[in-house]
Parts: structure tokens; C-alpha cells; sequence
């Protein structure tokens, strides 16, 4: 590791760098080490800080600026696809199956992707946080069966959005249309979905200065955003409402 990076240390409550302090090549990162304790993970969150990094190496925590986000009252899915959903028999729900969301997020294959990032040990992290009520799954059913889903952190009035998958084409939009539309009625504004690329940009994310995200980050939660799982708390959706 360049000794420009810091190193964290192994108390879980130790304070992170500020975001500020993050390299601008490669961009965003900011520190190394540490573990995926519930506590850091939430304080990293907060600060809007995320971990990423690859299998063998050390954890590698990241601030990238912009930030890529969603507004998440103007996410609409592209035309085709409503078309498509008005005979579809899909359901959406929440925090009703997250260990199975984050599983198939880690092995189901995406195209121009070889292995994950999502090791067991992620894994168990946001396990952890979705049993303490932090960590919250959408899901997509077509009779019984998952098809397509999204995971991520709720802090405040962002939504940090960590993966998705689809079994289904258009299973993980539909997921993330939902999920925008329940979190624009809760008045939680920003779902945030960390680093820019071609799919992300075709889906409308937007890039934010990371300075404008921060403050955003910092605004208290909406009284409206329920605290632990969403599972009452989210209506059953049809996909078809969506359209």
C-alpha cells in the first residue's frame, strides 16, 4: 500500500479519515484495513464512506467524487420496459428473503464481470446489519420464485445502494424503480449507487460533488422512514404498477 494511504485502526470505533483526504487516482480511495464490524461499517456509511475490494486483498474503504447517485422521486424505467411489465405477473416486496438477495447478488453471473466482490465475509457483515435493522433487501417474485432483487444501507435521507441482481431481464430495474418509488413516498431523496459506469448512466444515475452528497447525507431521516425491517412497512407491489 502507498504510504500515502492510512491505515485504519483495529478499534471498530476509531474515527475514519475525512472523506476530503481520498485519492483522486484511483478515485475515491481513501484507507485500508480495519474490519466490517456493524459499527464501522455504520459510521463509514454516515461519513460517506463505502468498503470495496477484491478477494486477497485488504479491506480498501472508498469516498469517490462525483458520487453516482439516483434522484430517487425522478427514477423512471425507460418505455420498453413498461411496456413489457403490463402482463407481467412479478411481485416486489421488502426484507422478506435479504440472506437470498445478497447470495444470488455474489454468484449470479453479470456480463463482462468474473467473480465478486461480495465475499462470505461481506456477507456476513450485512447480515449482521440487516438483523439489527440497517441493511434492507427489495425483492422480485414471479410465482414464488426470486427473479431479481437490490440490497443496500439506509442512512438518513440516502439510500446506499451496495448491489443488484436479475434472473429475469429487467428483474433488477424493476427492483430499483420500486424501491425508488417507496423511498421518494417515505421522503428519502438520494439512492446512492457509489461509482459511475455505462449501465449505471443509461439507467438516468447522476453524478454529485461529493461535497453536495455529503451535505445531503448529513440531513436527519424523515419521520416517515421506519426504523428496523421494512417488511410491514413496505407495501406488496405489482410490477405492473410500475408500467
Amino acid at each position: 500500500m502507498s504510504l500515502r494511504l492510512p491505515r485504519l485502526d483495529p478499534d471498530p470505533r476509531a474515527p475514519f479519515p475525512p472523506p476530503g483526504r481520498a485519492l483522486r487516482e484511483p478515485n475515491g480511495l481513501l484507507a485500508f484495513g480495519g474490519g466490517l464490524e456493524p459499527e464501522r461499517l455504520l459510521a463509514a456509511y454516515r461519513a460517506g464512506i463505502f468498503p470495496w475490494y477484491s478477494p486477497g486483498e485488504p479491506i480498501l474503504w472508498w469516498s469517490p467524487d462525483p458520487r453516482t447517485c439516483f434522484e430517487a422521486a425522478r427514477f423512471r424505467l425507460a418505455r420498453r420496459l413498461r411496456r413489457d411489465l403490463r402482463g407481467s405477473p412479478w411481485q416486489l416486496s421488502a426484507d422478506r428473503d435479504f440472506a437470498a438477495v445478497i447470495a444470488a447478488c455474489a454468484t449470479v453471473p453479470r456480463r463482462g464481470q468474473y467473480g465478486t466482490w461480495i465475499t462470505p465475509e461481506m456477507q456476513s457483515a450485512y447480515l449482521e446489519l440487516h438483523r439489527r435493522g440497517h441493511a434492507h433487501s427489495v425483492e422480485v417474485w414471479e410465482h414464488g420464485r426470486l427473479v431479481g432483487g437490490i440490497y443496500g444501507v439506509a442512512v438518513g435521507t440516502v439510500f446506499c445502494g451496495e448491489s443488484m441482481f436479475s434472473l429475469r431481464s429487467g428483474a433488477s430495474k424493476v427492483a430499483l424503480a420500486g424501491l425508488c418509488r417507496q423511498l421518494a413516498a417515505w421522503g428519502v431523496d438520494l439512492l446512492d449507487a457509489q461509482v459511475d459506469n455505462p449501465h449505471l448512466a443509461g439507467l438516468g444515475a447522476i453524478g454529485l460533488p461529493r461535497s453536495e452528497y455529503l451535505e445531503r447525507l448529513a440531513r436527519p431521516a424523515p419521520p416517515a422512514l421506519p426504523i428496523g425491517r421494512w417488511m410491514n412497512r413496505f407495501p406488496v407491489l405489482a410490477a405492473v404498477d410500475l408500467a
